[in-house]
C-alpha cells in the first residue's frame, strides 16, 4: 500500500456490513488517530453456527459503500469466500484463543469465537494496520481479540469505541432490524436490567447471583428469553469476586428472530 510506504498511520475497522450509525462512529474514531482508514466488509461464514443466520444476514453493499464514501473512509476491502478461504473452510487453519471463549456468548454459540479470531487475524495480516477499532458492545469479542493479539505478538493497537445507542438505550445492532414492531418497543429492557444491576452493586449489594436472577426475571416479564446476565471481572470475564473494583455486567437475550447483547461497566 502506498500509504504504508509513505509512513502514514493506518487505521482499520472490520465489519460484517449492513452498516449503521454505530459502524460510522467507528470509522470516525479511526480517523481521529490515523492518516488512512480501511474498512472491511465480509460476512464470515466461519463465525456463524449451523442454526444461525449467515445466509439471511443482510447484504447491503451499495448502501454500505455510499455511507463509507460520505464519511470519507479511504479504502473498502470487500473480499468473497474464495479470497478469504481459498482452500475451503474444512481445511482452513484456525486461530484458537483458549481463554474467555467458552463462556457467555461462547457458551451459546460454540465455535463462534474461533471464527472471529481466525478471520480477524487474517484481516490483520492482509491490511497490516497500526490500529484497529472495535465497539464495546461486543465486549467479549473485544477482550478475546486483545488477548489473541497479545498472545500472537500482533503489532496492532486494539482500540475500544463506546457503545452507540438508540434514544431509548437499545444498543445499535444490525440484528435490531429482525425485531418485530412490538418487540422493538420493549427491546431496551436488556439495557434497563443491566443498569439496574449496576446501580444495586454501586449501592453495596454484592449478592451477584441474586441480582442476576432478578435481572433475568425482569427480561422474562416483558416477553423475552434471557440467555445470560453475568456480573464479571472486566478483564478476565470470570464471575466477579465480591472485592473486585472493575466490574462489567454482560447480558444477552432472545427475541423471536434475534439475539441481542449489551453490557454496562461500573468504571
Amino acid at each position: 500500500m502506498t500509504a504504508r510506504q509513505q509512513g502514514k498511520r493506518i487505521g482499520f475497522v472490520p465489519t460484517l456490513g449492513n452498516l449503521h450509525e454505530a459502524h460510522i462512529e467507528l470509522i470516525k474514531r479511526a480517523q481521529q488517530t490515523n492518516d488512512v482508514v480501511v474498512c472491511s466488509i465480509f460476512v464470515n461464514r466461519l463465525q456463524f453456527g449451523l442454526n444461525e443466520d449467515w445466509d439471511k444476514y443482510p447484504r447491503t453493499f451499495e448502501a454500505d459503500s455510499a455511507k463509507l464514501r460520505e464519511v470519507g473512509c479511504d479504502y473498502l476491502f470487500h473480499p468473497d469466500d474464495s479470497e478469504m478461504y481459498p482452500n475451503g473452510l474444512d481445511t482452513q487453519t484456525r486461530v484458537i484463543c483458549s481463554t474467555m471463549t467458552d463462556m457467555l456468548c461462547g457458551a451459546s454459540r460454540p465455535g463462534h469465537f474461533e471464527g472471529v479470531t481466525t478471520i480477524v487475524s487474517k484481516l490483520f495480516n492482509i491490511v497490516q494496520p497500526d490500529e484497529s477499532v472495535f465497539g464495546i458492545k461486543d465486549y467479549q469479542q473485544l477482550a478475546v481479540i486483545r488477548r489473541m493479539s497479545e498472545d500472537l505478538c500482533i503489532p496492532v493497537d486494539i482500540i475500544a469505541a463506546p457503545i452507540h445507542r438508540e434514544p431509548d438505550g437499545l444498543a445499535m445492532s444490525s440484528r435490531n432490524s429482525y425485531l418485530t414492531a412490538e418487540e422493538r418497543t420493549k427491546a431496551n429492557q436488556l439495557n434497563k436490567s443491566l443498569n439496574w444491576v449496576v446501580e444495586q452493586v454501586k449501592l453495596g449489594d454484592r449478592d451477584f447471583v441474586a441480582l442476576e436472577k432478578e435481572a433475568n426475571r425482569q427480561i422474562e416479564a416483558v416477553g423475552f428469553k434471557p440467555d445470560y446476565i453475568t456480573v464479571c471481572n472486566s478483564k478476565t470475564l470470570e464471575m466477579a469476586a465480591v472485592d473486585d473494583k472493575h466490574i462489567t455486567v454482560l447480558g444477552a437475550m432472545y427475541a423471536t428472530a434475534a439475539r441481542l447483547i449489551d453490557n454496562v461497566s461500573l468504571n
